[in-house]
């Protein structure tokens, strides 16, 4: 990357810090961003190599919107920065939440052919046609670290457990038509995602 091309990609994040806090002022201390641009940045400081400046977004993500899920490719960002970071426990959480937001992301990044779930997807983010212009790859070169101790996790006992467990619970969502147990099996899903 040249140096050109870096002031662009920092001209970017200032402007959407800008626009944020344009946005907070409007709304009289709270965020509307219905154009998601808090989103963005992460992918910029990645192609920036600077995760020491997107675990300060991160963080200051998670103080102003708590409540966020996040998208999945947002998501999938906030674990190489946590992973760059040496944010190693994080990186695993972050990590299971990405997989239970979208559990064909992993498989689409490390190359591996994407089978649908016969199970209960509950949006579109869910679905493997939500990663068709999902732009990571585990062959590019700065993230080929990144990459074996991702696979490496996606192998160990605790992540698969968890894995299979949300599977089972998704399945059983999707033939299942009372509302009690519906709320039960979310519930539990919901669960496994916190304490993982």
């Amino acid at each position: 990357m040249t140096e050109k091309q870096a002031d662009r990609l920092k001209q970017k994040i200032k402007r959407i810090k800008a626009d944020l806090a344009a946005d907070k002022r409007r709304w009289g201390g709270f965020y509307d961003d219905s154009r998601g641009l808090r989103y963005l940045p992460p992918q910029y400081y990645i192609q920036l190599g600077d995760f020491k400046g997107g675990l300060r977004y991160l963080n200051w993500f998670n103080k102003n919107f708590p409540d966020d899920i996040g998208l999945p490719d947002f998501l999938f960002e906030s674990i190489i920065i946590l992973y760059q970071a040496n944010k190693i426990r994080k990186a695993e959480e972050k990590a299971f939440q990405t997989y239970c937001s979208n559990t064909y992301l992993f498989d689409k990044f490390l190359g591996k052919a994407i089978s649908p779930i016969d199970k209960y997807e509950g949006s579109n983010l869910q679905k493997p046609e939500f990663l068709e212009h999902f732009n990571y790859s585990s062959e590019q070169a700065n993230l080929l670290d990144f990459s074996q101790w991702l696979e490496d996790l996606m192998l160990s006992n605790k992540f698969k457990k968890a894995s299979q467990k949300l599977i089972e619970i998704h399945s059983q969502l999707k033939n299942e038509s009372k509302l009690e147990k519906r709320r039960e099996l979310i519930e539990i899903a919901n669960r496994l995602e916190e304490e993982y």
